[in-house]
């Protein structure tokens, strides 16, 4: 019986934030800071979803350090996200079967 009420609240919580915004704020937002945290706020979404299934994907940690390292170097120069996602996969694979025990 706890289950459903868990759910519930789950429901109702995860409901009133898509819903609230959608009713409080009307107008368009004019505060440029404002506008300018917003604006960021998927790509601190999706850094804070993505970097720990990144490091929690390979026992290789020095591949995995390497391959954010080419994702990073890749997205600055503009790459597109299919070329940087390809480039880092590749690297990590590449770094696994490269023997690390040795110098550590």
């Amino acid at each position: 019986m706890n289950v459903y009420i868990y759910i519930l609240v789950m429901a109702v919580v995860t409901y009133l934030i898509r819903m609230l915004p959608l009713t409080l704020i009307r107008g368009k937002i004019k505060n440029r800071y404002i506008k300018s945290f917003l604006y960021y706020v998927p790509y601190a979404c999706l850094t804070a979803m993505t970097i720990p299934a990144v490091f929690y994907s390979s026992d290789n940690v020095v591949g995995l350090i390497a391959g954010v390292l080419i994702a990073i170097l890749l997205a600055l120069k503009g790459r597109g996200l299919v070329t940087v996602a390809l480039a880092a996969s590749l690297t990590v694979f590449i770094f696994s079967f490269i023997d690390f025990s040795s110098l550590f």
